[in-house]
């Protein structure tokens, strides 16, 4: 199960680098004359034009759930994938970040990986960071979203500026089209591979076997 989660991560990583050719040629007549037109608009209803279909699976879908799908549906699925992965991406930094011995202030005798959560809800003090951190995600839920009440559209599903696009050069609208493409591709798959890390990590603590360098396991103060 290990060989199989740390090959599938290795694959999904390396496939974040992987060309993008025939997407990044991808307009239409909606596209030319409204460039603020949505990706429903655009839709081509070819997933394999799409980011994230990347070599050597391309269009994966095992469950068959893109079957007579949709602008909307498609959409709605990407989001999900794209959140779910920049949540893993945080969760496998947090928790090689405990795993490597540091701590919030003040957290110092906290231990890091599961055992964290029935340490901090022991507490009161515990008790309030579990408050602080439920009420942070549901901000973030609330306002990293298309905002209805926002006078800008979304470019692709998971664009979530609402009209704020960063600072200087490195913004999004100064990026070419291939930059543009080789960034969504890259973050889907990082976000995969993530989304694949963590569960390994999780998985392999409840076991008992370590993964990490040093033969250590999560659960330690």
């Amino acid at each position: 199960m290990m060989k199989l989660a740390l090959i599938a991560s290795t694959i999904s990583a390396a496939a974040a680098f992987a060309p993008q050719p025939q997407a990044a040629a991808r307009t239409s007549a909606v596209e030319a004359t409204n460039p603020k037109a949505s990706y429903q608009d655009t839709w081509a209803m070819d997933f394999a034009q799409e980011p994230g279909a990347t070599a050597p699976l391309g269009v994966f879908d095992p469950l068959k759930w893109l079957d007579g799908a949709d602008a909307e549906t498609f959409a709605d699925l990407r989001e999900k994938e794209i959140k779910h992965g920049r949540i893993a991406m945080l969760a496998v930094s947090g928790y090689l970040y405990t795993a490597a011995g540091n701590r919030f202030p003040g957290a110092e005798d906290i231990p890091d990986g599961l055992a964290a959560w029935n340490a901090l809800a022991a507490t009161k003090e515990g008790q309030g960071a579990l408050i602080a951190t439920a009420t942070t995600m549901l901000l973030l839920e609330i306002c990293m979203r298309d905002a209805p009440w926002s006078d800008t559209t979304p470019e692709f599903p998971g664009d979530y500026r609402n009209g704020v696009n960063g600072f200087g050069k490195s913004t999004w609208d100064n990026w070419s089209d291939e930059k543009k493409l080789q960034k969504r591709t890259i973050e889907l798959n990082n976000g995969r591979a993530a989304m694949m890390g963590i569960w390994g990590l999780v998985i392999h603590e409840m076991m008992g076997v370590s993964i990490l360098p040093g033969g250590y396991l999560p659960g330690q103060v």
